[in-house]
């Protein structure tokens, strides 16, 4: 800010920059759209790794092609993807449990849980109560367990009263990525496993047999033997341990732990008795006069609650994966995501109308346009052969736009989940080969060649010839081709539009998409600019900032020429923004660039001399 000057002396001001600086946004962030096991449903999740795939979406299943191509991107180089289930409308159920009471005036279900996204796997979520709280007589924990996933979540000192601050409902459902809580009615949820009546101060006789059975196998054994055990415990707490060692000690029933894995905890002056077990039917039962006596006679509830109910949801047909712009659904859920290059949908190659592939592709690419990003397609599973190939491309005139690319044939990969080799759509894999090569080499060179060898292909389901190939590259179809050595590679660099007989100026992958980096660098580098006063002052800066960031491409290699003067040019002055310009709050940028384009065809010319002549 100004300095006013009061004193004499020497005064310091810091005045501001006018360089802005504009980085390149990122290149190879790739969305995946369509079935999985599970997952919230139209909502765009950012994973990192497949092992984030696997906690959010369940990892692989048979019936999902999106799976596997998220496993393939991540194996074959990819870093970052954003995971959009799609289900079928109106399809899909989620798994619930009803958690009851005893302890009101009547019996009645007090909590209802519920998975916070349908299908199957809620069926795979178990639920622990318990009172070893600081309250025991008013408030209770609770545990979550997700058998299938591995995922647990504990909650403590919860309430069932909607004044209390650990109200139940709101602190599970805010609080857990498993499930949604309901209270249904006042009071609290029975505790799992066998309760205890309450003890006097004094413990009754222990050293009696006693008789427990778990699940269908059954026990006798002695709380306490004077001669092993030592002194007898005098407090609940120490009833509870030496109870749960010597329950431990039991024989358990072939492969289980259900004795072994036995929690004995003592809340207030009672004691709770689990089995170490995930199976509702693993009750514990303390049996004779000896349990009577002990007050374990008391509740018996199964060691953990299991949902039930759930229902996959039916795989998503083209008008689910389209979507609804109102409703962000299908693609249409990918409007919101900021950081976003790839389209991947690998399961249009399994649908048998190719007009549905069609339509779910043209809206792809609508989008496309519209967000600056790029969209993998892959060739429908149906052309088995260069000549299917060849006959089935018409259809595919009406999207043939410069914002995607058409790959074939098909990889086979062993399926990890059966151990047979198996066809999968190869976008996901060529989306992890488009980044590993960003990454390596940049965004201005071709996604193509023997360096982007696809891991883990045993075989494609067509397998080209030099001429076949030859026949399928004018028309913007690339080819994978599997060379000996080298191994299955992706041999083709062309748009859609990028058949020979349209001429496009986006004739080529790279092309293309440095220019959609561009774009978007400037979109968002240049947002300053808006509401600053418009004159040359202005358009100085503007040239400044935006002949940096493209100095700095050529610099890397982005740009054909040997001076900056060959490769780019800004241009943002009075030729490009006129006084009328001006008054309608309109400043004009003119960026141009000189784009690398790949050596698509190499012609050695080999001559023959006839002799060497001395001269």
């Amino acid at each position: 800010m100004p300095t006013t000057p009061t004193y004499p002396g020497v005064y310091i001001e810091e005045l501001p920059s006018s360089v802005r600086t504009i980085g390149a946004v990122t290149t190879s962030v790739t969305a995946f759209v369509g079935h999985t096991r599970r997952g919230p449903v139209n909502r765009p999740v950012t994973i990192t790794s497949f092992a984030d795939f696997e906690r959010q979406f369940g990892g692989l299943a048979t019936e999902s092609a999106v799976s596997y191509a998220v496993q393939q991107f991540f194996v074959n180089g990819g870093t970052v993807a954003v995971v959009v289930r799609a289900v079928a409308a109106a399809s899909g159920k989620a798994a619930s449990v009803a958690l009851g009471s005893t302890q009101t005036s009547t019996a009645t279900s007090v909590l209802q849980l519920t998975a916070k996204e349908p299908g199957a796997w809620g069926g795979g979520l178990r639920v622990a109560v318990d009172y070893d709280t600081t309250a025991p007589e008013e408030t209770f924990n609770l545990q979550i367990l997700d058998v299938s996933g591995g995922a647990r979540e504990s909650f403590t000192g919860l309430s069932a009263r909607e004044s209390d601050p650990n109200f139940a409902a709101v602190i599970i459902t805010s609080g857990s990525s498993l499930v949604e809580a309901k209270v249904l009615a006042e009071g609290r949820p029975d505790p799992v496993g066998t309760v205890s009546k309450a003890f006097a101060e004094t413990l009754p006789d222990l050293t009696a047999e006693i008789s427990v059975k778990i699940g269908e196998v059954t026990r006798e054994f002695t709380i306490h033997d004077p001669d092993q055990d030592g002194a007898a415990p005098t407090t609940v707490a120490q009833l509870a341990l030496l109870l749960e060692r010597k329950l431990r000690a039991l024989p358990d029933a072939p492969g289980k732990r259900a004795f072994a894995g036995t929690r004995v905890t003592a809340f207030g002056n009672r004691l709770q008795v689990v089995a170490g077990s995930t199976d509702p039917a693993d009750t514990v039962r303390f049996i004779g006069e000896a349990a009577n006596n002990l007050g374990l006679e008391g509740s018996v509830e199964p060691p953990v609650f299991a949902l039930t109910g759930g229902e996959d949801g039916g795989a998503p047909g083209p008008t689910d994966l389209t979507g609804s712009e109102a409703g962000k659904t299908g693609i249409q859920a990918l409007r919101d995501v900021q950081d976003l290059n790839l389209l991947v949908l690998p399961e249009l190659a399994a649908y048998e109308d190719i007009n549905d592939q069609i339509t779910v592709l043209s809206a792809a690419q609508a989008l496309a346009e519209e967000k600056r990003f790029f969209v993998i397609a892959d060739a429908p599973a149906s052309w088995d052969s260069v000549d299917a190939a060849r006959a089935g491309l018409s259809a595919f005139d009406s999207v043939r736009g410069n914002h995607a690319a058409l790959y074939f044939p098909a990889l086979e990969l062993t399926d990890p989940l059966t151990g047979r080799l198996r066809s999968f759509p190869p976008s996901g894999a060529i989306a992890g080969i488009y980044a590993r090569t960003d990454s390596e080499r940049g965004i201005w060179k071709a996604p193509a060649g023997t360096e982007t060898r696809i891991t883990g292909v045993r075989a494609l389901t067509v397998a080209a010839t030099d001429r076949e190939n030859g026949l399928l590259n004018p028309l913007a179809l690339n080819n994978i081709r599997n060379f000996p050595v080298v191994g299955p590679v992706i041999w083709g660099a062309r748009t859609l539009q990028g058949a020979d007989a349209l001429s496009s100026q986006w004739k080529y992958v790279p092309v293309r998409r440095l220019a959609l980096l561009l774009e978007e660098s400037l979109y968002r580098g240049l947002k300053w600019v808006v509401f600053e006063p418009n004159d040359e002052r202005l358009w100085s800066q503007i040239r400044l900032n935006v002949g940096a960031f493209l100095h700095t491409l050529f610099r890397q290699g982005a740009f054909q020429g040997t001076t900056a003067r060959e490769a780019y040019f800004v241009k943002c002055d009075s030729s490009t923004t006129t006084q009328d310009d001006i008054n309608r709050g309109v400043v004009n940028v003119v960026v141009g660039f000189a784009p690398l384009k790949p050596a698509e065809f190499v012609i050695v010319k080999i001559e023959q001399l006839a002799g060497q002549f001395e001269v």
